[in-house]
């Protein structure tokens, strides 16, 4: 097994004086962890110009939204050393429940407490909440609407009268519980959500328009192509490319 020296540098950094549960697999898929690790920690690494911080905060949620909870929980403690804080790693799985529901959340909550309880951090962390449950549906319509633009302005009265509850919970629920929370900025919030979608596949209508989203609030074209190549190895090819082809396709709507 020959790993390239900037893999090993990497994953020195990643887990300084501390090997990752990957590490087991030297031992057992030693042709198989060459490639990977110098294909993910060198060729990846090496092709992008996101810093650390945001490499990994996209790989979170990038793991979540494909349920690699064991992958999640080996590279949360990568994800900590290179400066994502324990408030955004919760953040980020809290915001994941309204994306991919609690029953494919809850391991991963209870994996992130394992591990920040491991590392010393006392919990539960300082509260980030900015609304109330009489608030929420305000404060959510006007974070759609400084995503989205003005024409989400009282989205929550839209639609068939039957169905029209789900916009309300979409601007109270999504937006006005999760959206308006400290922690995380609109530009990282708009990454993860592109990230959840893109790993969990079939909601492509969704990713387009999250990833026009973006684009609408600085994550431009550029941005959300290499979050695509840095996330890649956690969700291989056919995910990814169903995530460049919604991109260009928000970009050509632009």
């Amino acid at each position: 097994m020959e790993l390239s020296a900037y893999s090993k540098q990497y994953q020195e950094k990643m887990f300084p004086g501390c090997p990752s549960s990957l590490a087991s697999l030297k031992e057992t898929d030693p042709e198989f962890y060459e490639r990977f690790a110098n294909f993910a920690f060198d060729e990846v690494v090496q092709s992008g110009q996101l810093d650390d911080r945001t490499r990994f905060m996209a790989i979170l949620a990038t793991l979540l939204g494909c349920q690699g909870v064991d992958a999640f929980r080996a590279m949360l403690p990568a994800a900590l050393n290179f400066g994502v804080t324990p408030v955004e790693v919760k953040e980020i799985v809290y915001q994941a429940a309204a994306y991919l529901g609690i029953g494919r959340v809850l391991p991963f909550l209870e994996a992130t407490n394992a591990v920040l309880a491991e590392g010393g951090v006392q919990l539960p962390l300082e509260g980030q909440t900015t609304t109330t449950m009489e608030t929420r549906l305000e404060a959510g319509n006007q974070a759609q609407v400084d995503i989205f633009g003005e024409g989400m302005r009282n989205f929550q009265n839209s639609g068939p009268e039957e169905s029209r509850h789900i916009n309300r919970w979409l601007a109270d629920n999504c937006f006005g519980d999760y959206y308006t929370r400290k922690g995380l900025d609109y530009r990282q919030r708009e990454m993860i959500t592109f990230c959840f979608l893109a790993a969990q596949g079939g909601c492509e209508p969704q990713l387009t328009s999250h990833a026009a989203g973006n684009m609408k609030i600085g994550n431009d074209k550029a941005f959300l192509i290499q979050v695509i190549s840095q996330c890649l190895p956690y969700i291989g090819y056919p995910r990814s490319l169903n995530a460049l082809r919604c991109v260009n396709e928000a970009a050509a709507q632009a």
